[in-house]
């Protein structure tokens, strides 16, 4: 069972789009609190983000890299539109009973540096995670699954975590501050995503049998920008 899938969206390719979308967009607003979890000082975002990844090694082992790759691209869309609303509904003058500028501006606000960092993470790391997993399919005969969900995920989220911590915080936080950061953050979604595993394979054994279809990329072209082919 190894076709190209169907230029037809089904049901649940749009049900898993639309969670990981969502996750992208919860794990940006909810980023700006730091929690403590088990010790460790994280970002809020770190509970959800990660989500995002199962899906997009979902979408990638399921529907293939071509799929995967507009989805990548529609998440930067949508974040970077929820950005410019989220803006938009800062400058805009508050009414004359309004009183609550200085929490919405904490709270929602950014800085062309986060947003640079993030968009490049983000990029960069879903990008990553995609090709890794597609090309391990191809060489393990789409066997192991699991060695490519955490292998491409260890790659993905690493770049993700070195791109971020270092563009947003460097000349802000000692060298070995952002080593430590990348480092927990790194290790925490690496961990995520394999206590995530048998979840990822019962989604994948679902789809797989309700859309017909197990897409290996021999033949793809990886190229980020390529999304007609």
């Amino acid at each position: 069972m190894s076709r190209v899938a169907s230029q037809q969206h089904s049901t649940w390719f749009v049900v898993v789009v639309a969670v990981f979308v969502t996750c992208l967009l919860i794990a940006n607003i909810i980023a700006v609190k730091l929690v403590n979890i088990f010790g460790l000082t994280v970002p809020a975002g770190i509970i959800i983000f990660p989500i995002s990844y199962i899906c997009g090694d979902v979408l990638t082992e399921v529907y293939g890299y071509r799929r995967a790759r507009q989805v990548i691209w529609l998440g930067f869309g949508c974040n970077l539109l929820a950005v410019i609303a989220i803006w938009a509904g800062q400058v805009l003058p508050g009414a004359v009973f309004w009183d609550a500028q200085t929490a919405y501006e904490r709270i929602l606000g950014f800085t062309p540096r986060l947003l640079v960092a993030s968009f490049c993470a983000y990029l960069v790391g879903e990008f990553a995670n995609s090709f890794v997993l597609a090309k391990m399919k191809v060489m393990t005969g789409g066997r192991w699954l699991w060695t490519r969900t955490i292998g491409s995920t260890v790659v993905g989220e690493g770049l993700d975590s070195l791109i971020f911590v270092t563009i947003a915080f460097w000349g802000i936080i000692p060298a070995a501050g952002l080593l430590s950061a990348i480092v927990t953050q790194w290790l925490f979604k690496v961990a995520y995503e394999a206590l995530a595993t048998p979840l990822t394979y019962a989604a994948v054994g679902f789809l797989k049998r309700q859309e017909g279809i197990d897409v290996f990329d021999r033949d793809t072209s990886f190229n980020p920008l390529a999304l007609a082919e």
